[in-house]
């Protein structure tokens, strides 16, 4: 089993809860300076930090997983490198890809229903987007397939996979391996969201087909000034797997 949930980084804790709220996401965990979040694909956890701290404002490339040792062995099978790592927050599994990249697996847990579904009142159409940026996006690519994630779409410059609960990674060329920008799909018209983020005194605009969103961060000079949400492709909606 394998989940999409990136780690956003900020010290605008509060401005950020309300964005994603807003968005149609759904709290999950509250832990003081820890949160999560489920979109109706995808997950999302958001990490308070002080300004000034040299993640405030970025967003970490990561998945959940429901067996940890299982994950790590069969991604040791099909090629990639995945050791146990423990933490001061518990076990996860240390992923390192051939172009230099490293990611981490968290342990997932289970919904209320027993399944590994996001939770139902989370809007349906949105979905999360974590992005790796690589020099070499083929070796991205065969790391995403070692560890589970399956194909949607490929080219010479980027790649996406869709996990179990729907979520998307995303593969784009870049000249260092790094995290990529936290990004968002929509699938229910961005019109319609807009309004939706409009009634909650959220700043957001559509420019040719993609919906910008004020970021909270821009304000520290340390993130890009939006947010940005796009229509999934057409055919490419990605769905969760059954489980």
């Amino acid at each position: 089993m394998l989940r999409s949930r990136p780690i956003h980084y900020t010290s605008r804790h509060e401005e950020w809860s309300a964005l994603l709220q807003a968005l149609g996401l759904v709290r999950t965990v509250d832990d003081g300076d820890w949160r999560e979040f489920d979109a109706g694909s995808g997950r999302l956890a958001l990490a308070a930090v002080r300004h000034g701290h040299p993640l405030d404002g970025s967003t970490v490339f990561g998945v959940e997983v429901g067996n940890l040792e299982e994950f790590a062995r069969r991604t040791e099978e099909a090629g990639t490198q995945a050791e146990l790592h423990e933490g001061p927050d518990g076990t996860t599994v240390q992923i390192s890809a051939d172009d230099g990249f490293e990611f981490f697996a968290f342990p997932a847990e289970r919904a209320t229903d027993g399944s590994w579904a996001t939770s139902g009142d989370a809007h349906p159409a949105l979905t999360v987007v974590a992005t790796w940026i690589s020099p070499l996006v083929g070796l991205a690519v065969n790391a995403l397939s070692n560890i589970g994630a399956r194909p949607r779409s490929e080219d010479d410059e980027s790649a996406t996979f869709t996990t179990k609960n729907g979520g998307i990674l995303r593969v784009i060329h870049g000249a260092d391996g790094a995290n990529g920008d936290l990004a968002f799909e929509y699938d229910d018209g961005l019109e319609a969201l807009l309004d939706r983020l409009k009634e909650a005194k959220v700043e957001a605009r559509i420019s040719e087909g993609v919906l910008y969103i004020a970021n909270p961060d821009a304000s520290g000079g340390a993130a890009p000034a939006s947010i940005v949400v796009e229509s999934p492709p057409v055919d490419r909606k990605p769905a969760p797997q059954a489980s």
